[in-house]
């Protein structure tokens, strides 16, 4: 298996995993109780039904392992949700703005560009906004996504940890073209970032940008 892009992946995956393993074996508990009591307590076998009444050790397990397996997924969902909630140490701020139906970035030289250029093992704080309508940027590869909202600027941290190209799509619905609405972040070395940031033009085309 390749290595996550970002240690957030492989929180955002264990609590998928976590929640899916629990419902799957609940599921799959309760049907197999389900069917045992169809056959057991058939009404030609002649059992009648008895109401129980009292029962603390019943209600007690009834009570408990719903509740800590609850408290237990929110706990895992919480943690890992925390961890983009928080910016990264002398992170590199990124002006995004979202218009229908493209994105564009800016870096703080005045460096622009339509994909995203980043540093590998580099915190990166994505100031977003839009000049339109509300939009939503989600990078899949490292299981981020924030609203990008008129009116408003909202952020989003990550670290790329692993070089390569990934896709940023908009997750929102946002207009007739919105599913062409795509671009990229491209994690390049410290080095090969230092050069491209350091190149004079002012808008930079991906086509032109190795």
């Amino acid at each position: 298996m390749s290595p996550a892009p970002t240690s957030h992946v492989e929180s955002v995956d264990f609590v998928m995993l976590y929640i899916v393993g629990i419902s799957v074996i609940l599921l799959l508990g309760i049907t197999a109780v389900m069917i045992y009591f169809v056959f057991k307590y058939h009404r030609k076998k002649g059992h009648k039904p008895v109401d129980i009444h009292g029962n603390v050790l019943l209600e007690i397990i009834w009570i408990a392992i719903p509740t800590i397996l609850v408290l237990s997924m929110f706990y895992f969902g919480y943690t890992s949700f925390r961890d983009i909630r928080i910016k990264p140490k002398d992170a590199m701020a990124v002006k995004v703005t979202a218009r229908m139906w493209q994105f564009s970035f800016e870096y703080e030289n005045g460096k622009k560009s339509d994909t995203l250029y980043v540093p590998i093992n580099k915190g990166i704080d994505l100031q977003m906004e839009s000049v339109d309508v509300n939009h939503s940027l989600y990078i899949p590869a490292f299981r981020i996504k924030e609203d990008v909202i008129k009116g408003k600027t909202t952020n989003l941290y990550f670290t790329a940890e692993v070089e390569g190209t990934y896709d940023i799509a908009c997750a929102e619905y946002c207009g007739l073209d919105h599913s062409m609405m795509y671009s990229q972040v491209k994690v390049v070395s410290a080095d090969s970032f230092k050069t491209w940031y350091s190149t004079v033009d002012s808008i930079t085309d991906s086509t032109k940008t190795k």
